[in-house]
């Protein structure tokens, strides 16, 4: 009977011990693509895309039949669970940020369509004012499942969704115990455990600024039960007459293109969806506000890059953000 329940021991032991293998997914999504590391044999492939299905169907602009396009062509007002979540993050980073993060700016975006050359176009200034009628995250209203808005209102979650979609795989590999992964899309990135695999943390890249589309690694930082969402400027930009660059961050106060030195911003915050949602904002803010917002928001951390008055790279962490 001793030997049976000392049996009986060690078979418990050797199940709870951690599984050395983990399993590697990845695929296009959201018009990038995701990778999602986990320390599991089973594959949730089929699960992963079902909830996939459901984030686009909730928030996909590109979509005709998503809640988020007939609530823009004011055919339905009635949104999911999903869309309830994002909105009210939203609104929350909107109010912190007065309003320089705001999902209601799209039209205006769309309006400064960057051309082939990345030329900036002679815009009239009517129908930026026109369009700017509409702006403003605190006219839109949610009653239960119904959002309230204008007609001209345009909501677009594509600087927060990413992270949340990120957070949502996330919580489910978490509801099937599963405490060791790492999951990516399009950048953005939530870490809960260790690499079982390499028995180390994980470890993720901070890519260096490439205005010619090259790409390599500037800092690999080690991320422990945190989200990291990274937004640049340097991919998509607008040169005026005089050789100065404009990213494609318009002001969401005036409705034009604003001029940064800020090439990239990293987040790192509790969860993926506010950490996207920040890197955003951050963007828009420019350094001397982005220090000084950090310092009643010590819960964020933040790593920037940009250029100097020399157009030469400098970096600045915040918040002790972590080093290489």
């Amino acid at each position: 009977m001793k030997q049976f329940t000392f049996l009986l021991a060690v078979l418990f032991f050797i199940s709870c011990k951690q599984n050395p293998v983990n399993t590697k997914l990845s695929g296009p999504i959201f018009g990038t693509s995701y990778s999602i590391i986990y320390n599991s044999e089973i594959n949730y492939q089929p699960q992963f895309d079902s909830l996939f299905y459901v984030i686009n169907k909730s928030m996909s602009t590109y979509q005709t039949g998503s809640y988020i396009s007939k609530l823009n062509r004011n055919e339905d007002s009635l949104v999911d669970t999903h869309f309830i979540k994002v909105f009210e993050a939203s609104k929350e980073v909107y109010n912190q940020t007065e309003g320089v993060f705001d999902p209601t700016i799209g039209a205006v975006v769309n309006a400064w369509d960057f051309g082939p050359e990345g030329k900036i176009v002679n815009l009239d200034s009517l129908k930026i004012d026109s369009l700017m009628l509409s702006v403003g995250l605190n006219k839109v209203k949610r009653i239960n499942n119904k959002i309230i808005k204008s007609k001209g209102t345009f909501i677009d979650f594509n600087a927060i969704a990413k992270g949340y979609g990120v957070d949502v795989i996330g919580e489910f590999l978490e509801s099937k115990n599963i405490k060791n992964y790492l999951v990516e899309i399009g950048g953005e990135i939530r870490a809960r455990g260790v690499n079982v695999e390499k028995k180390s943390p994980w470890k993720i890249g901070i890519e260096m600024p490439h205005f010619d589309g090259e790409q390599s690694i500037l800092e690999a930082i080690e991320v422990h039960d945190e989200a990291m969402a990274t937004s640049g400027t340097y991919r998509k930009f607008k040169v005026d007459n005089d050789g100065n660059r404009y990213a494609h961050i318009i002001d969401t106060q005036t409705g034009y293109p604003s001029k940064t030195n800020l090439l990239s911003i990293s987040v790192i915050a509790e969860n993926c969806m506010v950490a996207d949602a920040y890197a955003t904002a951050f963007k828009a803010m420019g350094i001397e506000k982005v220090k000084t917002f950090l310092k009643t928001h010590p819960e964020l951390k933040v790593f920037l890059i940009f250029e100097n008055d020399k157009k030469e790279l400098e970096t600045l962490s915040l918040n002790d953000f972590p080093k290489n």
